[in-house]
């Protein structure tokens, strides 16, 4: 990886805000990139914690090329330091190979040509730690007509994304709250970092974006920081941003929390929807009526979802057939 600088005996990682200073053979906060005798290491490079053929829907995308089935991997370790992580049983824990599948980024592309997959995406833990390996795998994909996704938590630094999202068709990012209190507090983080990323993704990027929020209730799904949240939204990303708000369940160091419940979500996505955003849909709960991608202009039914499956019922490619208005997104 080239995203480092040498200090003295040591190098700082450059791939996220966290700038790790390392000793030789020392391994950032990540758990992933090593000091490797003064140079930058991912040391999982063509080892994969697992592969999934998913829908898209599962990343959660929902105005990707809907219907279309994905490859999605991840390696191990994170940036972040989320006690409340759905995923901690890779993304905590360094590369093992006796974990590990081995698959470099030719096999990778190849299993998704094998099995009709419209994409590949980076998945499962934080991209960027393992950047060379899915900017690889992305070059590859490209050449062989796969479109790419990334699913991350949008914490790294301009110059490595820059390099990144020009090979990323389709991002989703997690937006853990909206106050930086709780990202400093129970991501380890700082949501500015976040907030920049999101906006550079939009405005310098030809990625479809899409953002999710694990709402935890009584942390990050009060009435003002939800309200806080879609108005930046709108106002930095646009209106037709769409938006997951997602169920949390007791995981991870957050086990004595409660469940999120399908009225909490119901809430927060009216909260959206009266604050103008147009595509709002809750996650990790089972309601039909929650998932429907509506019309912003006239209301009619576009694109209906039983869990995973789904039914176009008003696209005509981009447009609705109702009464012709552009929807946003990549659609078959």
């Amino acid at each position: 990886m080239k995203y480092f600088q040498k200090s003295d005996d040591k190098i700082i990682c450059l791939l996220c805000p966290r700038k790790c200073n390392l000793s030789n053979e020392q391994t950032g906060f990540c758990k992933a990139v090593t000091n490797s005798n003064n140079t930058l290491q991912f040391k999982g490079y063509g080892y994969s914690s697992g592969f999934a053929i998913d829908p898209i829907e599962k990343k959660p995308l929902y105005h990707f090329y809907p219907g279309s089935q994905v490859l999605s991997f991840g390696t191990f370790g994170c940036n972040m330091g989320c006690v409340f992580c759905q995923n901690h049983n890779i993304s905590k824990h360094s590369f093992d190979i006796n974990r590990a599948v081995k698959a470099n980024p030719e096999q990778i592309v190849q299993t998704a040509l094998a099995y009709n997959c419209k994409s590949i995406a980076f998945t499962y833990n934080e991209p960027v730690v393992f950047l060379d390996y899915a900017i690889e795998t992305a070059k590859l994909a490209k050449y062989n007509n796969i479109k790419t996704v990334a699913v991350t938590s949008g914490y790294m630094l301009l110059e490595p994304a820059k390099e990144f999202y020009s090979y990323i068709d389709a991002v989703n990012i997690d937006l853990k709250a909206f106050s930086n209190s709780f990202y400093k507090k129970y991501c380890w983080a700082d949501i500015n970092y976040v907030l920049d990323i999101i906006k550079y993704v939009v405005t310098e990027t030809n990625c479809i974006l899409e953002l999710t929020t694990l709402l935890i209730d009584g942390e990050n799904n009060n009435y003002k920081e939800l309200n806080q949240e879609f108005e930046w939204i709108i106002n930095n990303l646009g209106s037709d941003t769409p938006v997951h708000l997602s169920a949390f369940h007791p995981d991870y160091k957050f086990l004595n929390k409660q469940q999120t419940t399908e009225k909490m979500i119901i809430d927060a996505r009216n909260i959206a929807k009266e604050s103008g955003l147009k595509f709002v849909y809750g996650g990790n709960v089972r309601n039909n009526e929650i998932s429907v991608t509506a019309c912003p202009n006239c209301g009619f039914k576009l694109i209906e979802r039983d869990g995973y499956n789904i039914k176009n019922t008003g696209l005509n490619i981009d447009k609705c057939i109702n009464c012709g208005q552009k929807i946003y997104g990549k659609f078959n």
